[in-house]
């Protein structure tokens, strides 16, 4: 039996935790296992504990989302959802009338289990209600595309939004109009030409300058604490590593004063939002951050993440690729077929933009098949098949096909076949919103070691994000991490340890080991007053 509150604000009561006017502070003890050594057909490991102490402020800023690319599918459709929800606006379908909601948001629409009641109810909370974060609706968008319609004109184009909901929003909508952005024909397909009619002119120098300018004028005017900037415009092809060009952040300055043709868009965007102390995630496949820009982020120490908003297709492979390798199956075969007809199907259409994605979804699958050595030698993985086909009369309705072959007992097969229709858009809009919103939120996240005296924010590679990435970004020499579920197990387990709760086991011991009657529940378990 379980009970899910809606309309409440968490707060822990424990010796542990400190509430302040404007602070959370917790003592957590992380608890992990070290590898000490394998001789003699043993491995030997050891329990270890260490003690942090975390610090989250509860005072939530006024946030702005700068999108490149707002003026495409995703960035209609992101703001449209935020105008719609902070204006109430209904529309009405054939199944009746349809009210604005942030389903697919993991920060609006799912829950966090906090514990069990002193009956035996497990309690779960809304996952923004375990400290503050920025309420969608709040959120002040703006940002660029390399296309001058206004975002009244781009939503019509994008086919995404039911007809009388898009009437409701053009007085909304008509007001707001792209920034000039910056347009490299190399990187993106050849069939975008025609839509490049908003462009910021000059060397890649004066451009970077001109992006670091609408970002403070965007800040100010609208008299934000804090502004998160994320690509959402095309997949670009991946740019050459060049050693004095990209491999360090002072070459890579240096090159942007040169014009370096290797210099991408989306990197010098990504600089942009460095300088100007913004976080920037990248919700595209190409290598936006190359090692010059991951090396001017830990210097100037602004969040960066990415890579790949992780919607439908993707996120069932890393599901169902871990539940087969798990459950001691062998997958020997995966192959994944897409058609679409919005302008990223169309933009994918040419070889160079489409391997960037391709490889984005290749990847996912290989830390769920190294872990099981049983089922896969070193350096054995799956065949791994992903085709991407442009079909104009789908629109935004994208479908996936996947075929997964499986080795099961005494060297049977299973075959699994999965069918997906999906509005392609409306999987994207709540995981972008989600990105704003989390990332912010890590802002205002300090911690520290019983070693340290001094407090210090996360890395400034934000791995955290990658529940919601295809390719997670990680800091130099760390895992990645594509399982889902232990993605979420993640999210999860940080909100928990910054208001001083353990991370959730799921062994629920005071269920399994003691007797059912009410007095003795009570005595096994902790009462959570709400």
């Amino acid at each position: 039996m379980s009970h899910g509150y809606t309309n409440v604000q968490l707060e822990v009561q424990s010796p542990n935790v400190l509430y302040t006017e404007d602070e959370v502070i917790s003592q957590y003890d992380y608890q992990t296992t070290q590898i000490l050594r394998k001789e003699d057909g043993k491995l030997f490991v050891a329990p270890s504990v260490t003690k942090y102490t975390f610090k989250t402020s509860t005072r939530v800023p006024r946030v702005g989302l700068m999108m490149v690319g707002l003026g495409g599918n995703n960035g209609t459709t992101v703001t449209a959802g935020v105008i719609a929800n902070r204006e109430g606006l209904t529309w009405r379908t054939k199944q009746g009338v349809q009210n604005p909601d942030w389903v697919g948001s993991i920060t609006q629409s799912s829950t966090l289990r906090v514990g069990t009641s002193a009956e035996g109810v497990e309690v779960f909370v809304p996952l923004n209600k375990v400290i503050p974060m920025v309420n969608p609706n709040d959120l002040v968008i703006g940002g660029w595309d390399i296309n001058s319609a206004n975002l009244a004109e781009a939503m019509e184009r994008a086919e995404v939004l039911p007809y009388e909901l898009q009437k409701q929003l053009v007085p909304f909508m008509t007001k707001m109009t792209p920034l000039p952005s910056v347009y490299e024909p190399d990187f993106i397909a050849s069939n975008q030409a025609d839509r490049a009619n908003n462009l910021i002119p000059g060397t890649k120098q004066q451009q970077l300058d001109q992006l670091r300018s609408d970002i403070r004028k965007f800040k100010q005017d609208n008299n934000l604490g804090t502004v998160i900037v994320l690509w959402t415009a095309n997949t670009e092809r991946f740019c050459d590593l060049q050693e004095g060009v990209n491999d360090t952040a002072d070459n890579l300055m240096a090159a942007i004063t040169r014009s370096e043709k290797e210099i991408s868009p989306s990197s010098l965007f990504a600089v942009a939002s460095i300088l100007e102390g913004c976080p920037y995630v990248n919700g595209s496949p190409q290598n936006t951050f190359v090692p010059g820009v991951l090396e001017l982020a830990q210097r100037h120490r602004v969040f960066v993440g990415g890579d790949d908003l992780k919607t439908g297709q993707t996120k069932l492979k890393s599901v169902l690729v871990d539940f087969l390798v798990s459950a001691g199956l062998k997958p020997t075969a995966i192959v994944s077929y897409n058609h679409l007809g919005n302008n990223d199907g169309k933009n994918l259409s040419e070889h160079k933009q489409f391997r960037s994605k391709e490889i984005t979804k290749s990847n996912v699958v290989d830390d769920m098949v190294q872990s099981n050595g049983l089922l896969y030698s070193p350096k054995e993985k799956p065949d791994h098949c992903v085709v991407i086909k442009y079909v104009p009369y789908v629109g935004d309705s994208k479908r996936a096909m996947d075929e997964y072959t499986t080795r099961i007992f005494m060297g049977g097969h299973n075959t699994i076949v999965l069918h997906n229709t999906c509005e392609d858009s409306l999987l994207a809009a709540p995981i972008i919103v989600d990105l704003a919103i989390l990332t912010e939120f890590f802002t205002r996240v300090q911690v520290k070691t019983q070693d340290s005296d001094q407090f210090e924010s996360f890395h400034p590679v934000l791995s955290v994000l990658s529940y919601l990435l295809k390719a997670p970004l990680v800091p130099e020499n760390a895992p990645v991490i594509n399982s889902l579920f232990r993605q979420r197990a993640c999210i999860e387990n940080i909100l928990r340890a910054l208001v001083g709760l353990p991370a959730e086991s799921n062994m629920l011991l005071e269920q399994r080991l003691c007797n059912h009657s009410p007095e003795i529940i009570r005595s096994c378990s902790p009462v959570v007053n709400m």
